[in-house]
């Protein structure tokens, strides 16, 4: 690249970006696909003329952030506690079970020790940018369905922070015991944080709900400085950021805020989908292609029917059980991040880090392929489909 400059960078990716999704659009194929190719073109591993896939991946966190935060706004927190309830074991059970089978699928592959544990680690998580994103926020009849997923997906994320806090721990050396007892205090600081914050921020809406700059700008602090507070506690800037939407989730002005964050949510989420692709190595991922195809294969066809059944024991109807199961087929981000920071400290070999990331690659294109030809979404191709 010229300088490596931050603006070439996005010359080169929303440039390329509205060139492949018009060639997407025009072929039939999923838009977030394209970004993801897009991002294998041009990263480090392709043409090289963005190398610092890095910091495209912290800016584009930016996007997941946001897209919490806009999700909060859709749950009310009442409704919210009762789902969290519903789909506890649902998670718990599913997450042990796609562990096992992943594991499995390694040892069989003749990898063995922490490798078989980290590659089944990264097959127990769904991926929220593809669950969410692909998800219509704005249709009554699916909100239900909406309300399930982002449940799962929440819980998913506490624990992987759990597998993170671990990770990190062991490859210190030390037991995480006191972190473990900061983590358990953090949620509910939280969630008293916010819910005492949102008095405040709501006075001050309605105090100044002409000036829409002012609107803006408030909403945009209240998301993210919620999420650097959930961070700084050991949580994630993920939660803080939905904690934040829920919180004012009950007020009037909650859709306004929905309809005005909407296209910043999606800026980052290109750069996210870009960043995702970059860090795709197919020369050394092709090595490993036969066991990371096989957890591919086998989670793309477990999960639905895993979801399916415990979300039915739960009184959920088998249509919507279905469809949430398949809504979260795919491997996750942290699937990537696991992987990555149990490489980093010596934890696992480079053969089972590149199983999860080609199979979480691989996860989630196919996925998304299956929601947008089959369920309702904001970028499905066919009309009757499209919903947002």
């Amino acid at each position: 690249m010229h300088d490596d400059s931050i603006l070439f960078s996005l010359f080169l990716i929303f440039s390329g970006a509205a060139i492949l999704a018009t060639a997407a659009l025009y072929l039939r194929q999923a838009m977030l696909v394209a970004y993801l190719v897009l991002g294998a073109i041009l990263g480090p591993w392709g043409l090289a003329l963005v190398t610092d896939a890095n910091l495209i991946q912290d800016i584009a966190r930016i996007g997941i952030i946001f897209l919490l935060f806009l999700l909060g706004l859709e749950l009310a927190p009442q409704k919210l506690f009762a789902l969290l309830r519903a789909t506890t074991l649902v998670t718990l059970l599913s997450a042990l079970l796609f562990t096992a089978v992943a594991g499995l699928i390694a040892w069989g592959s003749g990898f063995g020790g922490a490798d078989i544990l980290f590659v089944g680690l990264a097959a127990a998580f769904s991926s929220t940018i593809i669950g969410l994103k692909l998800l219509p926020t704005t249709v009554l009849h699916h909100r239900h369905t909406g309300e399930v997923i982002i449940s799962v997906l929440l819980l998913q994320d506490v624990l992987a922070i759990l597998v993170l806090l671990g990770v990190h721990a062991y490859a210190a050396g030390q037991l995480p015991g006191r972190d473990l007892a900061l983590l358990g205090l953090a949620l509910p600081t939280i969630g008293a944080v916010a819910w005492f914050g949102q008095r405040l921020l709501l006075k001050l809406f309605r105090k100044f709900d002409r000036i829409q700059e002012y609107m803006f700008l408030l909403a945009i602090g209240w998301c993210l400085g919620l999420a650097q507070l959930a961070e700084s506690m050991g949580l994630s800037y993920e939660i803080g950021a939905f904690a934040a939407g829920v919180a004012i989730a009950a007020s009037p002005i909650a859709q306004h805020i929905a309809v005005c964050l909407k296209p910043l949510r999606d800026f980052f989420l290109v750069l996210f989908l870009f960043g995702l692709g970059a860090g795709f190595n197919v020369a050394a991922a092709w090595q490993v292609a036969a066991p990371a195809l096989l957890i591919c294969a086998s989670m793309l066809l477990l999960k639905p029917v895993v979801f399916h059944f415990l979300l039915v024991q739960q009184a959920e109807s088998p249509k919507l059980a279905w469809e949430t199961g398949v809504r979260l087929g795919q491997l996750s981000e942290f699937s990537l991040l696991i992987g990555f920071v149990a490489r980093q400290n010596g934890l696992i070999s480079e053969a089972a880090f590149y199983v999860v990331q080609l199979a979480t690659i691989l996860s989630l294109i196919v996925s998304t392929y299956w929601i947008v030809f089959r369920y309702p979404t904001p970028i499905a191709l066919a009309e009757k489909l499209r919903r947002d």
